[in-house]
């Protein structure tokens, strides 16, 4: 900057980066491009995986598009911006994450030729705005009601299809279905009733649904009873072992009988906290730390059955399952904390013991079971499966679903080319940008398939425009042919395309406003001498 008499002012910190106006506008859009075209492969049924290795060297292979923009280090910040809406998209359908990306790619895309012509960032925006008003506005429009209970079937397999999940699609949806109208109340689905059980070994197919609680423990002694029927369950987040001091102490004793009168002392702590337990009336104890051996060998003579180390998220799920309280200490418990269940057994599956908790007091605790050849195939079902339960979750909530494989993109960019010639003024441009962003789903869809991209485009468009029920034509990814999806039961929850069109929307128009970014240097060390602070940290710039 200049003074008056041309003399510098110098206002940044040396080292800083500045870019202003379109060179800032078009890095951010570049940036954004990048990561919507680094997930755009993995779109669809016949999509692409990625192999994703982190810096310690784990290997995590998937298509879901909000696991691999987590699982990438971004580091420029308006790349940053793109992540957090597949992030929310996540959130609230659990669905639709690479679409969300992909369509905030394409609309700035798009923008870039009307910033080149000088239309105004704030022009483009309020376009954009109408635009995404509009197009909630038809989607509701075109919504079909999801009454009928084979809806929801559809809606799972929609979600499952391209999930690695082999051909067990239909059996994987009816669990997904099945657990979710296990848990519906009053139009609502919690999705966190469900629990996903991982164990390797069998194969896809092998998975099952288990009304109750399975958790991932052997019984701590061998003579413990492997099956408790009609369970009185008694929750700790300590452990069943004599206390030991916070600080470091030493005790000396000189005599041997008080050695052993000691020893007498702290088994007698070890029985007292067993028959504590037994006086309420507990025949399964659970507990987040350690058990000691004394305790284990009073445990079993007494004909509990014990299990150590679970995690606070296990201990929760068999809180809230049961009805037991989770409590502190041993000798704090009473027969009112003790939690109910038809059942508790310890199967054998595959190597190791696993303990089933069945019959629960709340019959709305479920766990799916999930069984899968290795560990990375295993945490693809675990991804496939909470999204697929996310859906159908939220269209058991909305009852409306839309038709899939590019169907409401395409007759949205069709209604909002005519709502654009309504509109008038420079607003017009951008509604029309938006509308042509919207074709950019049926072509990667088309294009991760194989299918010429452009054909299938047309073909859509007449159907649309020609067929009766146009408005539900997609794309048949095995023949490129435009089908009534609806048909061919390729159906998605109205509330992820709703949410992907704003999300995308929300986040072109900030990443648009943006015309300066001042980044500083980032510091190479930790500042030396003992300085105060240190160089704030910066954008690089490269993206990731």
């Amino acid at each position: 900057m200049y003074g008056n008499g041309n003399q510098p002012i110098i206002v940044l910190k040396e080292g800083t980066e500045r870019s202003k106006d379109k060179e800032a506008q078009f890095n951010n859009i570049a940036a954004a491009k990048a990561v919507a075209d680094a997930v755009r492969s993995t779109l669809g049924p016949k999509g692409m995986d990625k192999m994703l290795v982190n810096t310690i060297g784990d290997v995590v292979i998937t298509n879901d598009g909000v696991t691999i923009l987590k699982e990438i280090d971004v580091q420029h910040p308006a790349a940053k911006m793109v992540v957090e809406i597949a992030k929310t998209q996540d959130t609230e359908c659990g669905d639709g994450t690479t679409t969300s990306v992909i369509l905030a790619g394409e609309l700035l895309k798009q923008s870039e030729e009307l910033i080149n012509a000088n239309v105004h960032p704030t022009v483009i925006t309020n376009g954009y705005n109408m635009a995404a008003a509009k197009s909630i506005e038809i989607l509701k429009s075109i919504a079909v009601d999801a009454t009928k209970e084979d809806i929801l079937k559809k809606v799972a397999i929609t979600s499952l299809t391209g999930k690695s999940v082999g051909e067990e699609e239909s059996k994987l949806a009816d669990i997904v279905v099945e657990a979710c109208k296990a848990i519906e109340e009053d139009g609502k689905v919690d999705t966190k009733n469900i629990r996903l059980q991982k164990k390797v070994g069998g194969v896809i197919g092998d998975t099952y649904m288990v009304q109750g609680v399975v958790i991932d423990k052997e019984a701590v002694h061998s003579r413990m009873p492997k099956k408790v029927e009609k369970a009185k369950i008694a929750l700790f987040s300590c452990g069943l072992e004599v206390k030991k001091t916070e600080f470091d102490a030493q005790i000396q004793i000189t005599d041997p009988s008080s050695m052993s009168s000691f020893l007498a002392e702290e088994e007698n702590g070890m029985k007292e906290i067993v028959e504590k337990i037994k006086d309420t009336g507990a025949n399964v104890v659970f507990c987040s730390k350690a058990i000691d051996e004394l305790v284990q060998h009073y445990l079993a003579k007494a004909g509990i059955l014990g299990y150590r180390r679970l995690k606070q998220s296990d201990l929760e799920a068999i809180s809230k399952a049961t009805g037991a309280n989770i409590v502190g200490g041993p000798m704090e418990i009473t027969k009112a904390d003790l939690g109910l269940a038809g059942c508790v057994e310890e199967k054998l599956v595959g190597e190791d013991g696993m303990a089933f908790i069945t019959g629960c007091k709340n019959p709305k605790a479920i766990t799916i079971f999930v069984r899968g050849g290795t560990e990375h195939v295993l945490e693809e079902i675990e991804r496939a499966l909470n999204d697929a339960i996310r859906t159908v979750g939220v269209t058991i909530e909305d009852g409306k679903v839309v038709a899939g494989a590019g169907a409401p993109e395409i007759e949205l960019e069709l209604r909002l080319s005519e709502y654009a010639s309504s509109v008038g003024g420079r607003e017009q441009l951008a509604i029309e940008k938006f509308a042509k962003a919207m074709e950019i789903i049926p072509w990667a869809l088309a294009e991760n398939a194989g299918i010429d991209s452009i054909d299938s485009i047309i073909k859509l468009k007449n159907a649309h425009e020609k067929q009766k029920n146009g408005k539900y034509y997609g794309i048949d990814l095995d023949t490129g042919e435009a089908v009534d999806m609806l048909k061919m039961n390729v159906v998605e929850p109205l509330r992820v395309k709703v949410q992907a069109v704003s999300s995308a929307n929300e986040v072109a128009n900030m990443i648009l406003r943006i015309d300066d970014v001042i980044a500083s240097r980032r510091s190479s060390s930790p500042p030396q001498g003992g300085m105060p602070g240190g160089m704030p940290g910066g954008m690089p710039p490269g993206m990731m």
